[in-house]
């Protein structure tokens, strides 16, 4: 124990030097820990998001069906096996048919996807019981990014032009019954939601759909579903994973500068205590030190920056997040062209492997600069170091 304490009050004595090491190693911490909780919260909340409205506990997808090649939409409708139906009656499932269409909002020409759904489905977090309107021949759903674009609001009706199986253009009145609100620009940007049934009908598509969603936590089926492929979850949001893990990247060079500067300040730290410490390593040497424990207690000065900078780091830095975890980063009114599902508030999300993980880092790291200019000492000699030199 004499080293530990031996340490500690060498790094205390050290005075102004050493606690402005420890407070630009502190801002290291906090900065580490408080932008990778923003990236985390980034990563949950469009995976929360997309996962409630869009993607459920997964899709399947029609074998033509994709949704980067407007091109296949037209071959994309099939009939529901059987086994899909089944869900769907047992509340598990919820199938949507896209058909291409065209809106003339306020006299322009503007393409939609016209998405049928079931009113009475719970699987997604679409209000989509506001399609369940028996006085209103077509009812449609629209979310706010697409009424601020087409200048759309509640009870408008707009002309909507499709074409059915047969490839035959037909047109319909629809009424706007509600502008819903969502964080997931996917379900919302372009597309019109109606009744499925009405839509199965004027596309002459009866009993067809294009995808069909999977109620959370449900088994994907693995037989009878010919023509029909499974994406889980992980397939679906590989494109909000890799942004995040590509934003992440990106916020290393941050941290990676942070660390430079304050391991610099510790290792010149260093450097100048060995330096200037020659005659008290003679002399500890002198009384029974081997070069070993020295090696040791001028290592562990260094590493217990560290340490205190973990606990000047909690002590501003614990109250700081919390307060952002609970007030959130409010996002600028353009981050829909992001790509995120974050909403207008960004809330961040520290977890304990965060924190713990961030803590190990900085001390190893610590520990290994504060170690390099030490390796000088094996070399050297009690009567030199008695006399104030360095062989």
């Amino acid at each position: 124990m004499i080293i530990p304490r031996l340490a500690l009050k060498n790094l205390l004595g050290a005075g102004l030097r050493t606690w402005l090491n420890v407070v630009v190693l502190s801002f290291a911490f906090v900065a580490i820990i408080g932008l990778q909780g923003i990236y985390e919260g980034m990563n949950n909340q469009a995976v929360h998001a997309l996962t409630d409205a869009e993607y459920g506990g997964g899709q399947y997808w029609q074998e033509n069906y994709d949704p980067y090649e407007p091109l296949s939409l037209p071959d994309a409708h099939a009939p529901l096996p059987e086994a899909l139906i089944g869900l769907k009656d047992k509340g598990l499932a919820a199938p949507v048919l896209i058909v291409q269409g065209t809106i003339y909002p306020s006299g322009r020409i503007q393409p939609v996807l016209i998405k049928g759904i079931d009113p009475e489905q719970s699987v997604v977090s679409i209000p989509t019981h506001f399609l369940a309107h028996e006085d209103i021949k077509m009812p449609a759903l629209i979310g706010t990014r697409m009424a601020k674009n087409t200048g759309l609001k509640k009870g408008d009706t707009i002309t909507v032009r499709w074409r059915d199986a047969q490839g035959t253009f037909d047109a319909k009145d629809v009424r706007i019954v509600e502008v819903m609100r969502t964080t997931a620009q996917s379900v919302d940007l372009g597309q019109i939601w109606v009744p499925l049934k009405n839509i199965q009908e004027l596309a002459r598509m009866p009993n067809e759909a294009s995808l069909v969603v999977l109620a959370k936590d449900t088994e994907p089926l693995k037989e009878g579903l010919a023509g029909w492929d499974f994406k889980n979850l992980e397939f679906l949001l590989k494109d909000i994973t890799e942004l995040v893990e590509a934003k992440t990247i990106g916020g290393s060079i941050m941290y990676v500068i942070l660390l430079l500067l304050a391991m610099l300040a510790i290792f010149d730290t260093q450097v100048l205590s060995i330096f200037r410490r020659r005659k008290e390593m003679g002399t500890l040497m002198a009384l029974g030190f081997t070069r070993a424990k020295v090696i040791k207690l001028f290592t562990l000065e260094g590493a217990m920056h560290g340490v205190l900078a973990a606990v000047v780091a909690a002590i501003y830095g614990t109250p700081l997040l919390i307060l952002f975890a609970k007030k959130g980063w409010a996002m600028p009114e353009n981050v829909d062209s992001y790509g995120f599902a974050i909403g207008d508030t960004l809330i961040p999300t520290y977890g304990a492997g965060l924190i713990i993980g961030t803590t190990v880092l900085v001390l190893v790291v610590t520990t290994i600069v504060s170690f390099l200019p030490t390796r000088k000492i094996a070399k050297l000699k009690p009567t030199d170091a008695l006399r104030g030199r360095m062989s």
